[in-house]
């Protein structure tokens, strides 16, 4: 076949800047996406919570005074939301470490597995939230 009588190629450019609001991305890119944004907040946070830890670890007295700094309701969302960061890692990890094994890796299971990582991380958060808040 010569050159003339090929059809042109298609040619597939990424998304101007303008165009990322109106960009619907797939629930399985998502949940990579948070997967990600988890992983660096626990990196960034994981001084200060060794700090933290190691603080409390000293004696009863900075035990004590810790305790009542976590009872700060403040405090309480900021736990909050590393205990969400850890549970959403957590659950999309595995599913990625499925995925690195082939399982699932087509279309449908990949919305399954991601929507089945959001309702497992979320409930487990609202299970937290409810012993942190004082539910029971």
């Amino acid at each position: 076949m010569s050159e003339a009588a090929k059809p042109p190629r298609p040619q597939f450019r990424n998304i101007n800047i303008t165009q990322i609001a109106g960009y619907r991305m797939p629930l399985a890119a998502l949940v990579s996406i948070m997967h990600r944004v988890s992983g660096l907040f626990l990196f960034l946070m994981l001084p200060f919570i060794l700090y933290l830890l190691d603080n409390s670890l000293l004696s009863e007295g900075t035990f004590d005074y810790l305790k009542g700094f976590a009872s700060n309701w403040f405090v309480k969302l900021i736990i909050l939301a590393l205990s969400w960061a850890y549970l959403h890692h957590f659950c999309a990890g595995i599913r990625h470490l499925i995925m690195d094994n082939h399982i699932g890796l087509d279309k449908d299971s990949a919305r399954k597995s991601s929507s089945g990582v959001l309702v497992v991380s979320i409930a487990l958060v609202i299970v937290v939230a409810l012993k942190l808040f004082g539910a029971f």
